[in-house]
């Protein structure tokens, strides 16, 4: 049996999106004979995460289809336990990284993993609680059509599933190790604001995210790709491609990665930043690991809080931590292209001590680069006046404090990277109950 976890983490209402995931987990499980675990990590508060369970709870039975609706608390006592099965040094310490205080985009990501290997799950499929799914002929364009069938197959076994191969014949050996299309609707950031009162700033702003010494046309067709997804047009007839998937062609709404990838390696736990789930996209593009590119893409939206005060400020320091980790990742991201294939062992499965040897080495770098980039923020937000002045003034006594997370983030990345075998055999072994230790 093909045992699979759909995952739905949130920090928001989304009873809407609970029974449309439940609705594809039955899709997968009956038109694909999956075993799915649909695994919803809650984070939300006591009255949004109870109204969560009476959703839970009115679910209509589905065939192959196990739900766990798993709040913090339970979601705590499952990493205590697997912690001190680990046996590792400082335990809090581990906790606090895959369970922080703060938002983290990656860590909520990487309990999804270690609760597949508790759950014995083959691969892991992801959904994010602020999309929805495409409609065609009256009925939902569910991704996971895409993704059971050629994840852990070799590329020339997968070939057969496939709309197009464009993969080289040397790499035909490899395992397909992640499927993956993107979202049509808004922005995936929120930045659009910024481009309505100047175009010209949002290019400098997004730009931001470029390495600092690329060339003017190379940062301007950064900026015109970024956060766009597919675009606006919606789902007419299924096309997909096995190829090495180019991670701006994907969005962690819509992503399925194989166990050997994410057992091995796991995401940045870094708080309050954009974008910090999306490394082993990097990671499987770079060691030269096939995938899937499909274009059942998601419908994004943006949810009310971000349009409140609070909700602009918390997504705008989001994005300038985004920006600052850039530093880093794109000379990880340097160090792993050049490296392509000799990031895999002999049985071709990532390995991690290059990972780590490249992120330590990043926390080195000169951080004049991030020095500029926030003199940039701060002028450009300062000239769009209203929230963004305001945000810019907030900004300001923070400098020397996100110039120090920044490169913070990278070192725990690197520390919870080195505990991670030892966390995924622990898993294996751990019950992923609902009660505490």
């Amino acid at each position: 049996m093909n045992r699979v976890c759909l995952c739905l983490p949130t920090n928001r209402a989304c009873p809407a999106t609970i029974r449309a995931v439940h609705e594809e987990a039955a899709y997968a499980a009956a038109h694909f004979g999956a075993d799915v675990q649909l695994l919803i990590l809650d984070s939300c508060d006591d009255r949004t995460r109870a109204a969560h369970a009476r959703v839970v709870a009115q679910l209509p039975p589905a065939a192959g289809v196990t739900v766990h609706h798993l709040g913090e608390d339970a979601q705590a006592g499952f990493l205590r336990r697997a912690i001190r099965r680990a046996g590792l040094p400082d335990p809090d310490g581990v906790l606090d990284l895959l369970l922080p205080a703060g938002v983290s985009y990656g860590s909520c990501t990487d309990r999804a993993f270690l609760l597949a290997a508790a759950l014995g799950c083959r691969s892991v499929h992801r959904r994010d609680s602020d999309s929805t799914y495409q409609m065609r002929h009256g009925r939902k364009v569910f991704p996971v059509h895409h993704e059971l069938v050629p994840l852990g197959l070799r590329a020339a076994d997968a070939a057969g599933h496939v709309t197009v191969t464009d993969l080289a014949p040397d790499l035909a050996g490899r395992p397909v190790s992640l499927a993956g299309a993107s979202f049509i609707g808004e922005l995936s950031v929120d930045v659009a604001g910024i481009r309505r009162l100047d175009e010209g700033i949002y290019h400098d702003v997004v730009g931001l995210w470029a390495p600092a010494g690329c060339s003017p046309e190379d940062r301007r067709r950064l900026v015109e790709e970024s956060f766009t997804g597919a675009g606006t047009t919606p789902f007419t007839e299924d096309r997909s491609t096995l190829t090495l998937v180019d991670p701006m062609r994907v969005d962690m709404c819509n992503i399925a990665l194989h166990h050997d990838v994410y057992e091995r390696i796991p995401l940045p736990p870094a708080t309050d930043t954009i974008g910090s789930d999306y490394f082993l996209l990097h990671l499987v593009h770079d060691a030269t690991l096939p995938g899937v590119l499909h274009n059942r893409h998601i419908e994004n939206f943006h949810t009310p809080e971000r349009r409140t005060d609070a909700g602009f400020l918390a997504y705008q320091t989001r994005f300038v931590k985004f920006l600052l980790s850039m530093l880093y990742f794109h000379h990880v991201y340097d160090r792993m292209a050049a490296a392509g294939a000799g990031l895999l062992d002999g049985r071709q499965h990532v390995r991690a001590e290059p990972v780590v040897e490249f992120l330590r080495e990043s926390t080195g770098l000169d951080r004049a680069e991030n020095v500029w980039r926030l003199d940039r923020i701060d002028t450009a937000y300062r000239k769009l006046g209203g929230r963004y002045e305001e945000f810019a003034e907030r900004l300001a006594p923070r400098r020397e404090e996100l110039l120090d997370r920044a490169r913070r983030d990278v070192e725990d990345f690197a520390r919870l990277t080195e505990a991670w075998p030892a966390l995924v055999d622990a898993a294996r072994g751990t019950a992923p109950g609902s009660g505490t230790p």
